[in-house]
């Protein structure tokens, strides 16, 4: 029988798991807690996962109407009870996991581009904003967005930086906040922040099912289902709306002008970060033309913010301004002595210049909303000082794949019987910069961060047992054994992959220069393939591919060949690990004393290899260090944020 009708006592939990039919989310019967003593059997589930009875459901006392997927003891379940009919139940009847596996594969078909340089229309017979402005009718929503208090961030570098920093200041300020960033690095969920938080899964299937199952009865030949991006737009709307925010920081996705997120009328706010070249293919091959797209943002009545810029960017934002009659305010870069002794959340001197921006586009939202006096008139003594819930906002922001570093805990965790000092220490540093600006940026923060180990310091730590390491400001700091431990000689690795659409050499050499200007080299370049594919929607549940898994190696190759032309001056020998005995193979020259710190390399040494893969560039990497006690592997994951949102899914 489906579900058992005799209460059995649960051995974890002495609460009651009674079903409910979700009627907001259209596509998934889940099963809830309230207070009593029922459970029902996952296996039992299972058998009859296809064929469950019509049957009128009780749950003791409470039984939970509504729209939403309830699973924790504490919120209250109205007394109520209904029946379920057969015919009323989801198509997509699941365990929570499946049905967000599902999720993901809907949301993989809506990827129409197979790779990113892919420039082929969408279909249909209207316009990107236009399609937008339908699929926001179909879902009811136009006034609703309108009433929506945004801020809205364009920009080439720091936006997703600039959009943390602003949410996390306002959350402190005392608001329900909402977030859209992108790209997400592991789980789609990171791109969706309520009150600093990424959206739970129940959360997520609500809204996403509500969304994908009103559009697919609303749209036509003319009008097909939207490609990815814009659905996730739609469905941040969505989330924002029913989640009743204060407040919503809207990234930009691409551009600015024809981007999904310029469906929004009227922000309170808008600004623009650091502009650089990137995505020439789709916005133009000149600053000049990319300053344009960003500008598109803007809004007649609308006060605008921007960063010091390169002038003919600079030209393009204010000629915009001055033809809609707004303000545009340059800002400085936040003078550190206004944090009073606290370090910003995110690492990196070019933080500041986002975390400036950031200051400004919050107050200006405070003052247009009419908080700001009510808040702060009586606890800021002059303009210049930052109220203390600025502070707290600026110094607890945290944001993935940016200047982060996460500590690799898996030696001593999984040989305990090792001892601390018994094993080597690998740390990884990660950035996901892929364009000449950032890797410059990058490589300051890598060179800072990895010169300043001895020094009793604040660093953004992970531990990699599933836990973040942090204290209240968002950093842990250095006791003196660690420290003394930090004295080991070093090995700085560089792990590199790139997207064919950008220049390596550029990249490559950018970095290079950077690090060398600083006395910082790399004892060994390795690079290696992405596991994520860009026409697939993972999750954090996703499988890793198999190590046998062989992959196409030409690109990785093309990136060696022209790292060992930029650091010897003419082509090596390429060096690729072993293809054979793959799981018993050791990287040669790894941790050789042969290989120079910190000075020029052997003309006669290959700097680089090619790996076959990412989860065996891992294991390698834990081997070696395991192997050699005295070891200290500094990583610089960076060129991609596919890249370093796979390396952060595999050390999770």
């Amino acid at each position: 029988m489906w579900p058992p009708t005799t209460p059995t006592k649960h051995p974890y939990n002495s609460k009651l798991y009674g079903w409910s039919w979700s009627g907001g989310c259209r596509g998934a019967l889940d099963f809830y807690l309230s207070g009593g003593l029922f459970s029902i059997s996952p296996l039992h589930w299972r058998h009859n996962l296809f064929n469950p009875p019509a049957r009128v459901i009780r749950s003791s006392n409470n039984i939970r109407r509504g729209i939403r997927f309830t699973n924790t003891a504490s919120q209250i379940m109205e007394s109520s009870l209904y029946s379920v009919a057969y015919d009323e139940l989801p198509r997509m009847l699941t365990f929570p996991s499946s049905s967000y596996e599902t999720a993901m594969e809907a949301l993989s078909s809506l990827i129409t581009r197979q790779k990113r340089a892919d420039r082929s229309p969408i279909g249909g017979k209207f316009s990107k904003l236009e399609r937008m402005t339908m699929y926001i009718k179909i879902l009811g929503m136009e006034e609703d967005i309108d009433k929506l208090r945004i801020i809205h961030v364009a920009g080439t570098k720091g936006k997703g930086s600039t959009c943390t920093f602003c949410e996390a200041i306002l959350r402190e300020s005392g608001f329900r906040t909402g977030l859209f960033t992108s790209p997400h690095l592991v789980d789609v969920r990171e791109r969706f922040r309520l009150d600093g938080l990424e959206i739970s899964q129940e959360k997520f299937l609500e809204y996403f099912w509500d969304c994908w199952n009103q559009l697919k009865a609303g749209v036509d030949e003319d009008l097909p289902m939207p490609p990815l991006f814009q659905f996730l737009t739609v469905l941040a709307f969505k989330i924002f709306i029913a989640e009743k925010v204060e407040v919503a920081v809207i990234e930009v996705g691409l551009g600015g002008k024809k981007d999904s997120t310029n469906v929004i009328k009227e922000p309170v706010v808008c600004g623009v970060t650091s502009l650089g070249m990137d995505h020439t293919e789709t916005l133009g091959d000149t600053i000049d033309k990319i300053a344009s797209h960003k500008a598109g943002i803007f809004k007649p009545k609308v006060p605008a913010f921007t960063v010091y810029q390169p002038s003919k960017a600079m030209d393009v934002l204010h000629q915009r301004a001055d033809e809609l009659q707004i303000p545009l305010e340059v800002v400085s870069p936040l003078n550190p002595e206004k944090l009073k002794g606290a370090k910003l959340g995110l690492s990196g001197d070019h933080q500041f210049t986002n975390a400036g921006l950031a200051v400004s586009l919050a107050k200006r939202w405070l003052l247009n909303t009419g908080n700001w006096d009510k808040l702060f008139q009586h606890n800021v003594s002059n303009d210049s000082e930052l109220p203390e819930a600025f502070i707290r906002g600026l110094s607890t922001a945290h944001i993935s794949g940016r200047a982060q570093i996460v500590q690799d805990s898996h030696i001593r965790i999984n040989f305990p019987a090792a001892g601390r000092n018994s094993s080597g220490e690998l740390t990884f540093y990660l950035d996901g910069a892929h364009s000449p600006e950032s890797m410059e940026a990058c490589a300051s923060w890598f060179c800072n961060a990895v010169n300043e180990t001895n020094d009793r310091q604040h660093l953004s730590v992970t531990c990699q047992n599933g836990n973040l390491k942090r204290l209240s400001n968002g950093y842990v700091e250095h006791t003196a054994e660690t420290a003394d431990e930090c004295n080991r000689p070093r090995k700085l690795v560089l792990l590199f992959n790139c997207m064919d659409v950008r220049d390596p050499e550029v990249l490559l050499q950018k970095l290079v220069s950077t690090c060398s200007d600083s006395g910082t080299h790399f004892s060994k370049a390795l690079f290696v393939p992405s596991m994520s594919s860009y026409n697939k929607v993972t999750s954090a549940n996703s499988g890793i591919p198999s190590p046998a898994e062989r992959k196409d190696l030409t690109w990785q190759f093309n990136l060696q060949k022209i790292w060992e032309k930029m650091i010897h001056g003419k082509d090596v020998v390429h060096e690729q690990f072993p293809m054979g005995n793959r799981e018993n193979s050791r990287p040669p020259y790894f941790l050789s004393e042969k290989v120079p710190v910190s000075c020029p390399w052997d003309k006669d040494f290959a700097t680089s290899a090619v790996m076959p893969s990412l989860p065996l560039t891992i294991k390698w990497l834990r081997d070696c260090v395991r192997e050699n006690p005295s070891a200290r592997v500094q990583v610089l994951v960076t060129g991609s944020l596919h890249l370093v949102g796979d390396v952060l899914k595999l050390l999770r």
